[in-house]
């Protein structure tokens, strides 16, 4: 039996939680300009975050179950993909950082990418990153 869903769309947002550590660096800079633009962040013993990460994904409710999503399945989905990978590390030594800063702009943008693979039906609407009581990212690569 396929289940009917009802018209429009509705977003579902979730929050997970990690901890981690970085250092903002452009190698491509001076070690004069790092400090003049990242300041105390461009510390080379690092700092952390107590980070907040904002799921949101997209689609019809299912009328049968009146859900967008399982909550269970993307429950785990986040937590093996992003948690675990970024949970109590240092962003700095991530591959995916190898050749970018650690900027929240970034980290946000890896996390849609990390996520947009593995969620099904491209339901995945925005990711949203708060890293301090003043720092708050969003993307959306739709």
């Amino acid at each position: 039996m396929q289940a009917t869903t009802t018209e429009g769309t509705s977003i579902l947002t979730r929050r997970y939680k990690f901890a981690a550590s970085h250092r903002l660096h452009a190698a491509c800079l001076s070690a004069q300009d790092n400090t003049k633009i990242f300041g105390k962040c461009n510390n080379p013993n690092g700092h952390g975050h107590n980070y907040h990460v904002y799921i949101s994904v997209r689609g019809r409710v299912d009328s049968d179950v009146g859900r967008v999503t399982d909550i269970g399945a993307l429950d785990r989905i986040v937590t093996e993909t992003i948690v675990n990978r970024f949970d109590h590390r240092d962003l700095n030594l991530d591959p995916a950082f190898s050749d970018r800063t650690t900027t929240g702009e970034n980290v946000v943008r890896l996390i849609w990418a990390l996520l947009a693979e593995k969620l099904p039906g491209n339901i995945l609407d925005k990711v949203g990153l708060v890293e301090t009581r003043d720092n708050y990212f969003e993307y959306s690569g739709r």
